[in-house]
């Protein structure tokens, strides 16, 4: 059984990352990131500061915008449309999921398509539909991907369950195994489907992301998966300093033994994200000189 270390493979993606982001300082441009997030929940905050410590790590520009729980729909509106006409900000992000009053579509389909590095706006959603490499890909899915990738996983052919039909994981990646380079065949999965053990069972490749601790036991998952666990759960452990313990949709001890290869939770599919972030942001920046991507 392979672990899937995404701390690792995410550090050589954001290498990468580093390197491109001199190349385009050296011609006179640094990437601009806008992390917009309203209120105080404790796990946005953690998540914006890993975000904004990643792009001082690697040259990026961040700005931080904290707004107050109390942030208006109209407020929120106006700030991301300073940020779509600002030319020094090239990647905006809101974080989610924002207070009860917001409207999170609204704040989407506002986000320029052009700087909507989180890959959520109509048009970037279409344009990975369509298999146009020149929008952006949700990051988690994008990380998943890279993930299997690098770990040399074949997937052409393979029997890919995606349990979850979310437009921020579950949708998009069923896409991108579905699509040329990939060509996964593809089940969604998702509450309402008949006798899930079963056809979890029949995949090569199970990807959870339902955001439900520890669901998928050893009798999901048949002898040789793969298992990349999108899932990250708090779970009340007073035995430990912060009082709690992450874990995945997955439960690791009892799955791990059948697998072929497995993420762990967290250091697996998390630290991915954020390396995919990065790239979309450096993306975004070289899509303003009117780069194609790796140019």
């Amino acid at each position: 059984m392979t672990i899937l270390n995404g701390k690792e493979i995410a550090t050589d993606a954001l290498a990468e990352c580093r390197e491109q982001v001199q190349a385009l300082e050296a011609q006179g441009v640094t990437p601009g990131l806008a992390v917009v997030i309203v209120g105080k929940d404790p796990a946005s905050h953690v998540y914006v500061g890993s975000k904004v410590k990643t792009c001082a790590d690697l040259g990026i520009y961040s700005r931080r915008i904290e707004l107050p729980e109390e942030t208006s729909q109209r407020e929120l509106l106006e700030v991301v449309a300073g940020l779509n006409a600002d030319p020094s900000i090239h990647g905006i992000l809101v974080q989610s999921p924002p207070p009860p009053q917001i409207d999170e579509e609204e704040i989407i389909r506002l986000i320029d398509p052009d700087k909507d590095v989180d890959g959520f706006h109509p048009v970037n959603v279409g344009k990975l539909v369509m298999e146009d490499d020149s929008g952006f890909v949700p990051c988690t899915p994008q990380g998943c991907i890279h993930l299997l990738e690098r770990a040399g996983i074949e997937t052409a052919g393979a029997n890919a369950v995606v349990i979850g039909r979310s437009m921020i994981v579950g949708k998009p990646m069923a896409l991108l195994l579905m699509g040329r380079g990939i060509n996964a065949t593809v089940t969604v999965a998702h509450s309402r489907t008949r006798e899930l053990a079963r056809v979890c069972r029949e995949a090569d490749i199970l990807i959870p992301a339902i955001g439900r601790p520890e669901f998928v036991t050893a009798d999901f998952v048949k002898e040789g998966a793969v298992v990349i666990d999108v899932g990250i759960n708090r779970l009340e452990d007073s035995s430990r300093k912060s009082g709690y313990k992450l874990v995945g949709d997955v439960a690791y001890e009892e799955v791990a033994p059948k697998c072929r290869a497995i993420t762990p939770v967290p250091g697996g599919v998390g630290p991915m994200t954020i390396a995919m972030l990065m790239g979309n942001t450096i993306k975004a920046a070289r899509s303003s000189m009117g780069q194609p991507e790796g140019g």
